[in-house]
């Protein structure tokens, strides 16, 4: 396998951990024990950690290494401010321009999240609920605000909402607010959309607080 498919792989699969909250914030990543459990080099493993902490989902400690980022109460409240920003944005552009395809695969998330909810797989319903919301920019067509969301550690407050919900009600609620979110799309009806997707935010940025 090529060097950058080996260090691609290793960069989907920690990535994949971090946001399923299998790897929780002050988490330690040692590239020797990440060659090993994955089956790379050690340079495949630098290249996966040199691209989360671009995304700065991890940080590097005072004395080196790599740690899994931890954010303050200032960080969560900044980045949902900064979530509403860039969604209702996003939102307004995916209503000029979505078709039935990219209708359907935020239906096929909404579904992928009942399902993993349904058969307790949290971590699995954790990865739609991100995956939710990146489709719902990568929707909007424009390739800055992508690379935008990405750096604006928008994942990581996934990670640490995931830790909130601890009761079915949680997945529930988070179930209705993203079908209410496609249903204003789906009706072009910007007005509905932004203010589902505006009380999800906030009610993510509430439970999270508790964790602080």
């Amino acid at each position: 396998m090529k060097e950058d498919s080996i260090s691609n792989k290793a960069y989907t699969e920690l990535r994949k951990k971090i946001l399923s909250n299998q790897l929780t914030s002050g988490t330690r990543l040692k590239e020797d024990e990440w060659a090993q459990k994955l089956e790379a080099n050690r340079m495949a493993i630098r290249e996966a950690l040199t691209r989360l902490l671009g995304e700065q989902l991890i940080v590097q400690g005072e004395k080196g290494g790599f740690f899994v980022k931890t954010l303050t109460i200032e960080d969560s409240h900044k980045i949902r401010e900064l979530r509403e920003i860039l969604e209702i944005g996003a939102l307004r552009l995916v209503i000029q321009k979505i078709d039935t395809d990219g209708v359907a695969e935020l239906e096929r998330i909404c579904d992928d999240f009942t399902s993993m909810v349904e058969r307790g797989y949290l971590g699995g319903a954790c990865e739609a609920d991100v995956k939710f919301h990146e489709t719902l920019i990568e929707c909007a067509g424009n390739v800055k605000l992508v690379d935008l969301y990405i750096a604006s550690n928008i994942p990581l407050f996934h990670q640490k909402l995931g830790k909130t919900q601890i009761h079915m009600d949680d997945y529930e609620l988070t179930d209705q607010e993203h079908r209410e979110i496609v249903a204003g799309i789906k009706a072009r009806d910007l007005k509905r959309a932004e203010e589902a997707l505006t009380k999800h935010l906030e009610r993510g940025e509430v439970a999270s607080l508790d964790l602080t």
